[in-house]
């Protein structure tokens, strides 16, 4: 592998670098260190605190993360802060990626001011870039100002500029990558599908413990207990609310639901009344190492509303899932582990958990597709290879 040792400088500098998270931006520099490869991540000061919440580093400065890989944190550049800081311009960035001297930039969205200055500087020294988009209609471009301003005329302008010195632009869901050929105009040849995944090495660490039986002990739960697992960030647009509704509803005393997270203020009075049941267990928010524990003692996971990180990742421990359907989301079927939410109905929701816990035979055939299937379609360890092979 020496041979074929690279310099890998990762930009995180449209949006945020959270460490010790099990994010795509963490994953891949982790997986792309593990090939034998020189990985540094230069990210912006965005992060999140101890719960979860956004917030903002108090300085820059450069580090290394439990993985082993280099980290470097910088500021926006002053004077003008305020404004460089909406616009995403930073101090230092160039003077960084000369002494960094990469030879593979991975740019994880291409939203920031900088990104000419970097691009000039790739096509300079003939480096390959890959940059992908975690951006669709869904989770942004919403506001008219968004979406025909910022995106369809700023970010369309600046990717069709920059398209033909980038190696590949990678959509993480097949809906992102519409969105890179419709709001960005990037060739169809230059656009790839690469999906959100598992950290495979620690999931596989996990299966030699016995997770499952540990957690079933400490929340009091029985070994044939149906266990259901949902959650992320409870608000109204993640349907938490209609899980909670229909489960209440169900005759099925050996189920049992487990439910993670930080609930939104404007709905907390109603939530916190809908866990008062007895076979409805509220853990609170769970770091992504937590989460991953949950998902391997569940016997089935559901997420009812907007996509996030977890959908991939409760798909790769080869757990059966429910999830909404939203066009071009469905990439997390593998051939039958999960079924669709058509509407964002109480009633439908009840009918899917109670076909999975009354219906033994059609819950087997997928959790036999999911366990047979789920770690090989989104393996963190395979996902980084392809990230880099154009």
């Amino acid at each position: 592998m020496e041979n074929n040792k690279l310099k890998i400088v990762h930009l995180c500098l449209s949006s945020f670098y959270i460490d010790n998270y099990s994010y795509q931006e963490n994953l891949l520099p982790k997986f792309h260190m593990k090939l034998g490869h020189d990985v540094t991540v230069v990210a912006s000061l965005v992060s999140f605190d101890n719960n979860g919440i956004p917030c903002l580093l108090s300085s820059s400065g450069e580090y290394f993360s439990k993985e082993g890989y280099k980290v470097i944190r910088l500021d926006y550049k002053r004077p003008n802060y305020k404004f460089n800081k909406f616009v995403r311009i930073y101090g230092n960035l160039m003077r960084v990626l000369k002494k960094e001297n990469p030879d593979v930039i991975f740019i994880h969205d291409f939203s920031f001011m900088d990104i000419l200055k970097v691009m000039r500087f790739a096509k300079k020294n003939r480096l390959k870039v890959y940059i992908d988009c975690h951006t669709d209609y869904i989770n942004s471009a919403r506001s008219w100002v968004s979406k025909y301003i910022f995106h369809q005329t700023i970010w369309r302008c600046i990717g069709k500029k920059i398209a033909p010195y980038v190696q590949m632009f990678y959509g993480v869901t097949p809906l992102r990558c519409s969105f890179l050929r419709e709001a960005y105009k990037i060739p169809e040849d230059k656009i790839q599908l690469l999906p959100l995944g598992i950290d495979d090495e620690v999931f596989q660490q996990k299966l030699s413990q016995d997770i499952n039986g540990q957690l079933r002990q400490k929340y009091g739960l029985e070994k044939n207990n149906f266990v259901i697992v949902t959650g992320g960030k409870i608000d109204i647009l993640k349907n938490i609310h209609l899980v909670l509704e229909a489960f209440r509803k169900l005759n099925a005393p050996g189920a049992k639901l487990v439910v993670f997270g930080v609930v939104a203020p404007d709905i907390r009075g109603y939530i916190e009344r809908l866990f008062k049941s007895p076979n409805i267990i509220f853990v609170g928010w769970l770091s992504p190492d937590e989460i991953l524990n949950f998902f391997i003692m569940a016997d089935l996971v559901i997420f009812p509303g907007t996509h996030s990180v977890l959908w991939e990742q409760a798909a790769g421990t080869g757990t059966p899932v429910i999830y909404k359907y939203w066009p071009e989301m469905t990439h997390v079927d593998i051939g039958g582990n999960c079924v669709f939410l058509m509407e964002d109905s109480i009633e439908e929701i009840e009918f899917r958990l109670k076909q999975m816990i009354m219906e033994p035979a059609t819950y087997n055939r997928m959790k036999s597709i999911a366990q047979e299937k789920g770690l090989s379609s989104f393996a963190y360890s395979e996902i980084a290879q392809r990230s880099i092979a154009n």
